[in-house]
């Protein structure tokens, strides 16, 4: 992993790292008290914009399903112990179970049991969100301990209609056109998918309050599929003033970045992306769009056909410890987190800077000398680059080439390149 930087967010690490660890306990799900208790966590961090549809709402070709909630869940063994607790993991019920209370034998009560054979110490996370079922997840170990007999199984959950949840933080721009950055906030008790990935996007937010940036960024806390359609049917009308995007997910585990590219393949923010992680040295994956893993696949849909990518440490279904209890608090770090953070604010600095300019004296080379230009990059380490990046940015002004463009046609970085054209600007020999 790269060194982090100051300006990355070193400090930073630490306070998302505890920000995931006060999520870790909650029992989330893609409707319910945990998502709302997530975001009013996340309101400490960055003021929140809370959005509640109802139940049965049409969105696009999905409905708002009835909302779950869940005070307590148990399996009992003839002695009365419980050997299944939900109040020591939410992993252990499945998700959106439907109410139980019965007693059983265990040969009845298997059929309702997810373990991970192959993992014996782990409890799967599991779900059944639109069909009605119920059950546990535990280890394959405690299973295999388990005495034949009589147990007493007890969810005590509700479904009923009510609401989807989710959230928006907004901030403001220079000019309308927006960048979104999206997580899902519907997982329980998994630390890196995707706890890491929101405590990364609350971060990133703040870092971004604290410039003026060009594009307006709009952040989205919804829940995974449902909420990101949800949003999507939502804001159909002016969502062509998304111009790029990026989905947050698996951003704290000790693995390398990967970078999976939008659907059209050539958008702004997959040239960015693969720039920015090229320059820094990071030992990275670039990998091609697909329509399966986080809610890319929503946005990247052919009728709306959104510039969005999808940032990740190691991918979904990447590490053995994926929607398992192995991805705990132990499996992220304040360093994963501050580097995944880091990326993207280099990445979003080369995106808010990126501009096609019209060169005003493209007859020969102008006079750099008289403009003060070259008795401005006088006291400067780099003289020769920045020289470079001045006549490059000259060349190539032509209405049609983006500073982007010009960086890596020269293999000058992207900053020497965006400082020169300020340069050009303020002596009036170049316009946006």
């Amino acid at each position: 992993m790269a060194p982090v930087t100051a300006h990355g967010g070193e400090g930073a690490g630490e306070e998302m790292y505890a920000l995931v660890e006060r999520l870790y306990p909650l029992c989330r799900s893609i409707t319910g008290d945990g998502v709302r208790a997530t975001l009013d966590i996340v309101g400490e961090y960055i003021p929140l914009q809370v959005h509640e549809v109802p139940t049965g709402t049409q969105v696009l070709d999905w409905t708002v399903p009835q909302e779950w909630n869940i005070r307590d869940a148990y399996i009992a063994d003839p002695a009365g112990h419980r050997v299944v607790d939900f109040r020591a993991s939410s992993l252990h019920v499945l998700g959106y179970s439907v109410p139980v209370s019965a007693t059983m034998p265990l040969s009845e009560l298997r059929a309702h049991l997810h373990t991970l054979p192959d993992h014996p110490s782990w409890v799967p996370y599991r779900t059944s969100y639109y069909k009605p079922e119920w059950g546990f997840c535990l280890a394959q170990e405690t299973l295999d301990a388990l005495p034949d007999g009589e147990y007493e199984v007890r969810i005590d959950s509700t479904l009923a209609d009510g609401h989807l949840t989710y959230a928006e933080h907004v901030v403001p721009g220079q000019v309308a056109d927006e960048v979104i950055v999206s997580c899902h906030v519907c997982h329980p008790s998994l630390a890196n998918d995707n706890l890491a990935g929101i405590a990364v996007a609350a971060f990133l937010a703040r870092a971004l309050a604290q410039r003026s940036p060009y594009y307006t960024y709009r952040f989205i806390f919804a829940p995974g599929t449902i909420g990101a359609i949800t949003w999507l049917a939502r804001n159909a009308e002016r969502v062509e003033l998304v111009k790029h995007g990026l989905v947050l997910a698996c951003a704290g585990d000790p693995g390398s970045l990967t970078y999976k590219q939008s659907r059209r393949g050539d958008a702004e923010i997959d040239r960015v992306m693969r720039h920015v992680l090229a320059a820094s040295e990071r030992p990275h994956h670039v990998a091609e769009f697909t329509p399966y893993g986080y809610d890319e696949r929503q946005y990247c849909s052919p009728g709306f056909n959104l510039g969005v990518g999808s940032l990740t440490r190691t991918p979904y279904a990447g590490y053995p410890e994926y929607h398992t209890s192995a991805d705990n608090l132990d499996f992220v770090s304040p360093e994963a987190m501050a580097d995944t953070l880091a990326v993207c604010r280099e990445a979003f600095a080369v995106l808010d800077r990126n501009r096609r300019y019209l060169n005003l004296s493209p007859y020969g080379e102008p006079q750099l000398g008289r403009r003060g230009l070259y008795d401005a990059l006088g006291g400067r380490s780099d003289t020769k680059q920045a020289q470079m990046a001045m006549l490059w940015v000259l060349n190539l002004s032509d209405g049609e080439h983006s500073l982007l463009d010009v960086a890596e046609r020269s293999g000058l970085p992207f900053d020497t390149v965006a400082t020169a054209a300020g340069a050009l600007h303020g002596a009036g020999l170049i316009k946006a």
